[in-house]
């Protein structure tokens, strides 16, 4: 069985509770939809969520967020093929996988497209503190072509969608932190997103980054919940 569920940031009771309630196996998989964080800060920290995922019996499939380093960027990392598409893996944690931008996998029967990354709103916050923040958040526009060609091959007809953030018609306003002065957010990636959902057929869509429980249409938010 495949499990979808939000971001994590860092903290793996959410993921090791429903495993234990739910008794997963080996057979199963986890798909958390981005800030995961087990590639934030760089040292032992990350290494502890890491051995914590990795002593689960599911393999754990993790799409890109934005309070995280690319896996690429980070040693020990390669490619291998995972479900019809490429992921990267850490041969210490073989079932904790981090997902390729534009990559389509077969998840359950279902083709299934990854397109990570989003804006952090907290970007200027971290970089006066000095905390990590990663100038290759966003995708970049060869990730974007490299999407909208994959998806064009195929008639822009897929079963699902796994991103990170969200289409911009889709914001989910009452989730905005009153703190943050949204004129200033960099909302590039949604409007990205949002011409991709409108040429697109599919049938289900999954996000995170939003840190709220919602569906509309055919598109799911999910933090706190799990969705198979």
């Amino acid at each position: 069985m495949i499990y979808y569920t939000g971001d994590i940031h860092g903290q793996p009771h959410k993921i090791v509770n429903f495993c234990d309630k739910y008794s997963l196996t080996e057979e199963d998989v986890i798909v958390i939809l981005g800030d995961v964080g087990a590639n934030y800060y760089g040292d032992e920290r990350d290494n502890r969520l890491k051995k914590a995922l990795a002593k689960l019996p599911p393999t754990i499939f993790c799409i890109h967020g934005n309070h995280e380093r690319r896996p690429y960027t980070v040693y020990g990392y390669k490619e291998i093929e995972w479900h019809g598409g490429m992921v990267w893996q850490q041969e210490q944690y073989p079932r904790l996988l981090f997902a390729n931008d534009g990559d389509i996998y077969d998840l359950d029967g279902r083709s299934t497209i990854v397109i990570g990354g989003a804006y952090s709103v907290d970007k200027y916050y971290r970089l006066a503190r000095g905390i990590s923040w990663f100038s290759d958040e966003q995708p970049s526009e060869d990730t974007k072509r490299k999407i909208e060609n994959v998806l064009a091959e195929r008639n822009w007809t897929i079963d699902q969608v796994l991103s990170h953030t969200c289409p911009i018609k889709y914001t989910p306003t009452e989730a905005f932190m009153p703190s943050v002065n949204q004129a200033l957010v960099d909302k590039t990636t949604e409007e990205w997103l949002d011409s991709i959902e409108d040429k697109l057929t599919y049938n289900r869509w999954f996000c995170g980054h939003w840190h709220i429980d919602k569906t509309i249409d055919g598109l799911y938010f999910l933090m706190d919940g799990f969705i198979t």
